[in-house]
């Protein structure tokens, strides 16, 4: 299953996170994106156990995510921390 957000909800995540809609290329709004795509991922997989198809995009994402957040913490912790805080995904590094 392939997760699919519309364009009014890819513009509405990159504006919250990244400060403009156009900004695809923002650290913050990718993670974000990332994050929503991986909740609507786990919910599914939560309802169709038996969906393997599933689970691999949803171990890239998370792969994909962690790769991001752990340039994001080297690069300036301050804003890793305010992420990490509004998207409630990890504990806060110390």
């Amino acid at each position: 299953m392939s997760v699919h957000l519309t364009q009014e909800q890819q513009d509405e995540i990159f504006k919250t996170y990244g400060g403009d809609a156009k900004n695809t290329g923002s650290i913050e709004g990718q993670v974000a994106l990332f994050t929503k795509r991986i909740q609507i991922l786990s919910d599914h997989l939560k309802e169709n156990r038996k969906d393997p198809a599933c689970r691999r995009p949803l171990l890239t994402l998370v792969g994909k995510r962690k790769r991001l957040l752990n340039y994001l913490a080297k690069k300036d912790i301050t804003k890793y921390r305010t992420l990490i805080e509004q998207l409630g995904i990890r504990n806060v590094r110390k």
